[in-house]
């Protein structure tokens, strides 16, 4: 199978105890939808973040997560790609 992208826009919510976690991700078709998606969920969410992802799903070997913009609070990036 060919490599592709997805791109990605995932919420991040403040816990009971104020610490961020991670909300449901949500796949969109471009780099900018992911950007405008991530800007619309920061408005009643802690933060977001849009980031890309390039790959095979068919040998399930991926690239590492690419972070496009960054909206709100939002952790470092190696705290939140690694549970995407």
């Amino acid at each position: 199978m060919a490599e592709v992208t997805y791109f990605v826009a995932m919420p991040f919510l403040r816990t009971e105890d104020g610490d961020l976690a991670v909300g449901e991700a949500k796949e969109l078709q471009t780099a900018g939808a992911a950007v405008r998606e991530a800007q619309r969920l920061a408005m009643t969410a802690a933060g977001a973040v849009a980031f890309s992802r390039r790959g095979d799903p068919g040998t399930g070997e991926f690239q590492d997560a690419v972070v496009i913009h960054r909206f709100g609070d939002v952790p470092d990036a190696d705290a939140f790609l690694g549970e995407t």
